[in-house]
């Protein structure tokens, strides 16, 4: 009986290539898969204070519609808990603005008219890292949607789905901004 010797190394050299290629996934530092650079080990909880609406013109639900939809993308993308005050990460703010405008003007028969409209919502966020006060910051964050001008403006502000759009917009920086250090 004789001996092939390639049969014999190939499976020492798949081995020893797939640990050579795991090799720098062992680097130091925390890594997640939501993308944030949280450290677990000192940071347990999260607080969201309700952002209250200071905008003259935003429609009424969009203050708790806004705070709740932050509570859940952090539950969702963290495994932090939410305490209703005081943790280790803590967000509060407000609505600052709430505007709609005309984006785009054409002259339609000579006159001038919109051809889109746009809706524009800021939001206020100061966010404190009870544990380390150097990844604190207070800052505006805004999003916007654009609508044809055909469309009912007063649909338009009082549509969950057209103001989630822009909210989640502003929630996925506000997260980037806090815990995933972008």
């Amino acid at each position: 009986m004789t001996w092939n010797k390639r049969l014999v190394l190939r499976p020492f050299v798949v081995l020893t290539a797939l640990l050579l290629s795991l090799l720098p996934l062992s680097g130091c530092g925390v890594y997640s898969f939501t993308g944030t650079s949280i450290d677990y080990s000192q940071i347990k909880t999260f607080s969201i204070a309700v952002f209250q609406n200071n905008a003259s013109n935003g429609p009424s639900f969009l203050s708790q519609r806004f705070t709740e939809d932050m509570k859940d993308y952090f539950l969702r993308n963290t495994t932090l808990k939410l305490v209703p005050r005081d943790g280790d990460l803590q967000f509060e703010g407000q609505i600052v603005a709430y505007d709609f405008a005309p984006a785009a003007i054409q002259s339609t028969n000579g006159q001038d008219q919109a051809g889109i409209n746009r809706l524009t919502i800021q939001v206020r966020v100061k966010f404190t890292n009870t544990k380390d006060s150097k990844q604190d910051f207070e800052q505006t964050f805004q999003s916007n949607a654009d609508f044809p001008a055909a469309t009912n403006v007063s649909s338009i502000l009082n549509d969950p789905v057209a103001n989630r759009r822009i909210t989640d917009r502003i929630i996925t920086d506000v997260f980037n901004k806090s815990v995933a250090n972008w």
